[in-house]
């Protein structure tokens, strides 16, 4: 059941908590000029909600994937464990799964303690080719092979997450929400939260938790407030302020909110006593730890580095005294967000009647499939991160009404309808992908007589998909796209796939991932039946 827990009170104007209206109105404007996508920012002083403003569709309560956020989840969940006496951070990884301990003695192995899980410096290689649909996760990092010797410096990856959830599993019986549940999200009042799982159901770790940013906001609060909540102290407070100290040296890193120490899965940032939450696609929860102040973004911009420099060019300033008096300007200020942009309404086509009930048969993409990338209505930037691989849109059927069409498609094992506005007014249809529920925010209309386009957004997730139908006879060609673009997501993540391979290939794979909506958004030809 969840808690009656005391929701986070409001102010009146953000001059009441020591916020600068005028530097908040100049944030949000060098969001604008850097293109940032936001989707949705909030700013906290001394406990209380100073400002807001979401991007419609999104909102401060629709949940949102969070991506590596979802580490700082973990990071809890282990204070609490650890709390619980459960085991310690000087715990040996390997002795959790003797089952999996191999007959030749491995002193790394022996030597590698859940201390090094947490502060990124266990030593395994990332296996960006590991088949993320098959239950071998754990002893696939188990017989992964070294890159260095376990606490000799630090390496980012995704498994060692993981591994603590799979620890958490073990010596509890529980997955990481089940286990969280009655310790974080009731006491806050936070409903049951949604995270991608591997094919045995246990939680990714390294990402794939899906919280709103109100509901972010609430655990972020009780990080900055020492564990607190409302004057109830949830989340250990000794292990939480070792969670958000440096813990280990990250310097070798390039970006200049990268390399300023690391914590167990909290980052520090260049601004002096401060630390965040860091979530692909610029996910954050930033602590000013000397001003009692919070500020959680959710963005679709993958050079986070980018969004991390807008956001510190108007920190510290933003703090001013605090002011009890409503501030007078001058002029009105820009204190709000542009909605996502949406099909506009066009003129109808004859085609509808012709089209209506008809099922479109399309042709599988070898290539595709052998990549493990097949064609799919969900985004490329949400395909990549995950487990269960969606794909191979088939059996497309459009019916369609007097302000809107339906859309029907079969995708792997399947089968989705959604509606879609075509009067400038996207509807929303609840629909299942890639082993996860999402909520269509869907838009169509007709560019010419034998051309219908049709956007299609993930409201939980980052990107929007668009699919451009051109029809001619019985055939069918479907030219599909993301937004943000599968170049801007690739270009993004080049640097570290190509860690994989050896240097003579880091030229090749940076020009193919900068490229590669080329390749993963190739047209789909079919025939109407």
């Amino acid at each position: 059941m969840l808690s009656k827990s005391i929701e986070i009170p409001s102010a009146k104007f953000p001059e009441q908590v020591g916020l600068d209206s005028l530097e908040i109105e100049a944030l949000l404007e060098d969001y604008k000029q850097s293109e940032i996508e936001l989707h949705s920012l909030m700013l906290y002083r001394h406990g209380k909600l100073g400002f807001e403003c979401h991007a419609a569709p999104f909102g401060r309560d629709v949940p949102h994937t969070m991506f590596s956020v979802s580490k700082s989840f973990i990071s809890i969940a282990v204070g609490f464990a650890v709390d619980e006496g459960l085991f310690s951070l000087d715990s040996k990884v390997i002795d959790f799964f003797p089952e999996l301990r191999p007959e030749k003695e491995d002193e790394n192995l022996e030597a590698m303690t859940v201390r090094h899980l947490l502060t990124m410096t266990a030593g395994k290689k990332e296996n960006y080719l590991a088949d993320k649909s098959k239950d071998t996760w754990v002893a696939d990092f188990i017989n992964e092979k070294w890159d260095f010797a376990p606490g000799e410096k630090f390496s980012y990856i995704n498994q060692n997450p993981y591994m603590c959830g799979a620890i958490i599993k073990k010596v509890t019986g529980l997955g990481v929400i089940d286990y969280l549940m009655p310790r974080l999200f009731e006491p806050l009042g936070i409903s049951r939260p949604k995270w991608e799982c591997d094919p045995g159901g246990q939680e990714s770790g390294g990402w794939g938790l899906f919280i709103s940013p109100y509901d972010l906001s609430k655990v972020a609060l009780c990080v900055l407030n020492g564990g607190q909540y409302a004057g109830k102290q949830i989340i250990p407070a000794d292990y939480i302020e070792q969670a958000i100290t440096k813990q280990v040296d990250n310097s070798e890193n390039t970006n200049a909110d990268s390399v300023c120490g690391y914590g167990y899965y909290f980052w520090q940032n260049r601004m002096e006593n401060t630390a965040r939450m860091d979530g692909m696609f610029s996910q954050f929860a930033v602590f000013f730890r000397d001003y009692d102040a919070l500020l959680v973004c959710t963005c679709s911009e993958v050079k986070e580095q980018k969004t991390r420099d807008c956001i510190f060019r108007h920190f510290p300033q933003m703090f001013i005294g605090n002011k009890r008096k409503q501030p007078e300007f001058d002029r009105e200020l820009k204190l709000s967000l542009d909605p996502m942009p949406v099909l506009e309404a066009a003129p109808r086509s004859v085609m509808e009647q012709q089209l209506k009930g008809k099922v479109m048969q399309l042709r599988k993409n070898t290539f595709l499939n052998t990549i493990g990338f097949p064609t799919s209505m969900l985004p490329i930037a949400v395909v990549f991160m995950s487990s269960e691989k969606s794909g191979n849109i088939n059996n497309v059927v459009l019916d369609f009404g007097e302000n809107e069409c339906t859309l029907a498609w079969d995708e792997g094992k399947d089968h989705n309808m959604i509606v879609c506005g075509m009067d400038g007014t996207p509807r929303r249809s609840p629909y299942h992908l890639g082993g996860m529920d999402y909520t269509a925010v869907a838009s169509a209309a007709w560019k010419a007589e034998n051309e219908l386009e049709i956007w299609v957004r993930p409201l939980e997730s980052i990107a929007e998909r668009r699919l451009r139908f051109v029809f001619s006879g019985k055939s069918v060609t479907i030219y599909p796209e993301s937004s943000p673009s599968s170049n801007n997501m690739g270009s993004g993540v080049s640097d570290s796939v190509s860690t994989v391979f050896p240097d003579s290939f880091e030229g090749p794979i940076t020009s193919i991932m900068s490229n590669i909506d080329f390749i993963l958004d190739a047209p789909i030809k079919g025939k109407i039946s």
